[in-house]
């Protein structure tokens, strides 16, 4: 009966929904779908680059004699965050000083990008984080550079370029070009207190019913539901 549900249903939405309750727009392009991780109600919408193809390239050490192969981890998001369209997630990366056997030139070794829970990060941004942890929120037309890391409950000002190796606090309210800590969330980050909060999703697939119940750095659920 679900699966019958599920038939009827696929052709006609803009998302593909996992069992776990991701929801993937027909028009992402990702590569190397075996090397990304998804946590669970997660978006990804439509033009967003997941670079999971430029995964480590450390050697499995394993030595029993399982058929399956092992996939290094390029991606990893968690639960209930928001890719918005346009955004590129690619791995960090360094130049080892060493030839790669089957490839001319400096060797390059990638590094897993980690993305916690209720992140949202805004249209047209370019990711190249090593670690953005859980509440975070990141404005529109950002740039993080390799190896940065985003701790807990920070807001990222949109157009803001990070550069890279930055190590930003918890808490922090991060903006300009480069980018500077420039004050505290405060208090009430990612609190309802019965209001409205967050902004729209800039055509992210609403159902004209107003804008989601969700506050920037808060449980993202709702804004999750709302996107069809």
């Amino acid at each position: 009966m679900s699966r019958q549900a599920a038939r009827k249903a696929a052709p006609k939405g803009e998302y593909i929904e996992t069992d776990s309750g991701n929801k993937v727009s027909r028009r992402a392009h990702i590569t190397g779908t075996a090397n990304i991780t998804l946590g669970g109600r997660t978006v990804i919408q439509a033009d967003v680059h997941l670079r999971g193809d430029l995964h480590p390239t450390r050697a499995s050490t394993r030595t029993d004699h399982s058929a399956k192969e092992q996939y290094p981890t390029a991606i990893s998001i968690g639960r209930c965050t928001v890719i918005s369209q346009g955004v590129v997630i690619r791995p960090p990366h360094r130049a080892t000083g060493r030839l790669h056997e089957k490839r001319a030139g400096i060797g390059v070794e990638y590094y897993p990008v980690k993305v916690g829970d209720n992140v949202f990060v805004g249209p047209n941004s370019t990711i190249s984080a090593i670690h953005i942890a859980s509440h975070v929120h990141i404005g529109a037309n950002t740039v993080i550079h390799p190896f940065v890391i985003i701790k807990e409950n920070c807001k990222i000002l949109p157009n803001s370029i990070i550069p890279a190796h930055m190590v930003i606090p918890s808490g922090s309210v991060v903006g300009g070009q480069p980018a500077r800590v420039i004050g505290e969330v405060g208090e009430g980050w990612g609190v309802s207190a019965g209001g409205m909060g967050g902004a729209g999703m800039g055509g992210g697939g609403g159902n004209g019913e107003g804008p989601p119940m969700w506050v920037e750095g808060g449980d993202l659920r709702e804004l999750v539901r709302s996107i069809k």
